[in-house]
């Protein structure tokens, strides 16, 4: 047990017989690993060629089209630990952690050729990233979003350009497995807009809009939390969330109704890019890029599971037919809120991203025109549940903040500033939703994801 002396009238605490003193604490601390070795890394992808985007970005190219960093988790600051080889991969646009093992999958966004996805396997001392296997094609074009089922065995992905949703399958050590299925939402029919110069999407002008929104967009794909039998598919194209049945086994995913993204104001389109489902409520949270909104869900657990068991129990596709044209929403809309203050052209302005913060008690989304986040408070034991307040809306010192991420504890929110080719670190009060600038902003060209691997 530690024992209290006195020496030279002076207290101090001595373990056994280790000293403690001043001095000796500042030996010790001077063993300690420097910064840049310990704490979570932070994985960021970057745009490497405009030409085959879907979109007009105006930051730089990057010939490296991704790097990774250490989070000093003491005053936010970020070192660089590696960057891939030149030409390694090109436009990575998205990235998803493995549940248990050291690997990321990341996506590659083209409108002229079939997606790519890679699996990484992520060097926890020196932030080194490795093929993991091969990489798979993504069965279609501009792949935007991937989805890990809850069993690790499946991978569910989009493609936005094309509007394909595919499952892929997973091996047991994170290697990526064949292509599994593809679903068309079109159908085969041929798509209206042709892939050959787009619009920044900080803009958001009717012509800018009828551009987005010619064709269907496929923008997501998001498991509910509870059983992962239902998958829901923002469709940006066509203003609508799309419901799935989701078969684990076949991989295949069963269209069963679907649900407007929100409610649409001031003749804008809505644009549903995003959702997320919240851990602990049964509220489910969609924002909708070209209004500028994020529009409110109650989940009904009930209907969905009714929807799985139904699936289930049916042998035949004539049963499948009968079950999908019976199909009830399993989302209902119960509030929608700006993003951007009132007075503020929503014709100036797209949303990026929308997440849950950590805590579970706040919704953070960017705005990409405004170059904001903006925070709104979840009320859980608001009547219906889940409502949301405004906390603020704070700049990202950037322009077009695309995606951002937190860390594990949620005090540090790292943005990446998309048409300045920087990203920026925050701190985060859990208490208040207030956002504040550490100093922190690094260069980095064309920053379009942030992910965070390992604990803090």
């Amino acid at each position: 047990e530690p024992q209290s002396t006195d020496v030279d009238g002076e207290q101090k605490t001595v373990q056994g017989i280790m000293d403690v003193s001043p001095s000796s604490t500042m030996e010790l601390l001077t063993l300690l690993p420097p910064p840049h070795q310990h704490g979570p890394i932070v994985i960021v992808s970057s745009y490497s060629d405009f030409s085959s985007l879907a979109h007009g970005p105006r930051g730089c190219e990057a010939t490296r089209a991704m790097r990774t960093y250490r989070l000093n988790i003491s005053d936010g600051s970020l070192t660089t630990l590696s960057l891939v080889a030149e030409g390694a991969m090109v436009n990575p646009a998205f990235l998803r952690r493995h549940p248990t093992l050291p690997v990321i999958y990341s996506c590659e966004e083209s409108v002229s050729e079939d997606g790519v996805v890679r699996a990484l396997k992520v060097d926890g001392m020196t932030g080194a990233l490795h093929e993991h296997g091969l990489s798979q094609s993504a069965g279609g074009t501009s792949t935007c979003y991937l989805t890990i089922h809850k069993s690790g065995r499946r991978m569910l992905l989009v493609n936005y350009w094309c509007s394909t949703i595919c499952t892929m399958a997973l091996l047991s050590d994170g290697k990526l497995g064949s292509l599994l299925s593809i679903y068309d939402p079109k159908e085969g029919r041929r798509m209206n807009i042709t892939a050959d110069k787009h619009v920044n999407h900080s803009r958001n002008d009717a012509a800018a809009q009828a551009e987005r929104q010619g064709d269907p967009h496929s923008h997501a794909i998001v498991l509910e939390p509870t059983m992962g039998m239902v998958a829901y598919v923002p469709d940006l194209g066509m203003d609508l969330i799309r419901q799935f049945f989701f078969d684990e086994e076949s991989g295949k995913v069963t269209p069963c109704g679907t649900i407007i993204s929100g409610m649409k104001t001031d003749g804008l389109r809505l644009g549903p890019r995003y959702l997320e489902f919240h851990s602990d409520l049964p509220v489910c949270y969609v924002v909708n890029e070209l209004s500028s909104q994020v529009a409110v869900f109650h989940y009904d657990h009930s209907v969905a599971a009714s929807i799985a068991q139904a699936f289930a129990r049916a042998t035949s596709e004539k049963e499948k037919t009968k079950i999908q044209l019976g199909c009830q929403p399993t989302l209902t809309l119960i509030q929608v809120v700006t993003t951007v203050p009132e007075a503020f052209p929503r014709e100036m302005n797209t949303c990026g991203r929308v997440t849950i913060h950590p805590s579970g008690d706040f919704v953070v989304t960017s705005n990409r025109g405004h170059d904001s986040v903006a925070v709104h408070r979840i009320h859980r034991t608001s009547k219906p549940t889940g409502i949301l307040t405004l906390a603020g809306i704070f700049h990202t010192r950037g322009q077009t903040p695309r995606h951002f991420q937190f860390d594990r504890s949620g005090q540090w929110l790292i943005v990446a500033n998309q048409d300045s080719n920087t990203c920026a670190v925050f701190n985060f009060n859990c208490s208040t939703g207030q956002i504040g600038y550490t100093g922190n902003t690094y260069s980095c060209p064309s920053p379009n994801f942030v992910c965070v691997w390992g604990d803090n």
